[in-house]
């Protein structure tokens, strides 16, 4: 397998078994708030949920990061 499909694959499965122990965690909240978009406003949502879903976004745009610290001047 190649080393790109190897980390897209990682990242799904780490990334996915995170946002479901996020569900699980987040039943009983009973913090609430919306959050204040460009035009409009969300449904009330968990704060827990909106700041892991913040952190999995994160992590998923992270992994496509190629930095290469390599530099050969």
């Amino acid at each position: 397998m190649s080393l790109l499909i190897k980390k897209l694959l990682l990242t799904l499965i780490f990334n996915s078994s995170l946002f479901i122990l996020l569900i699980f965690g987040i039943q009983n909240s009973s913090n609430k708030s919306k959050v204040d978009l460009l035009f409009e406003e969300t449904v009330q949502l968990p704060i827990g949920f909106i700041v892991g879903t913040s952190f999995i976004c994160g992590s998923v745009l992270g992994s496509f990061l190629n930095i290469n610290f390599n530099k050969k001047s």
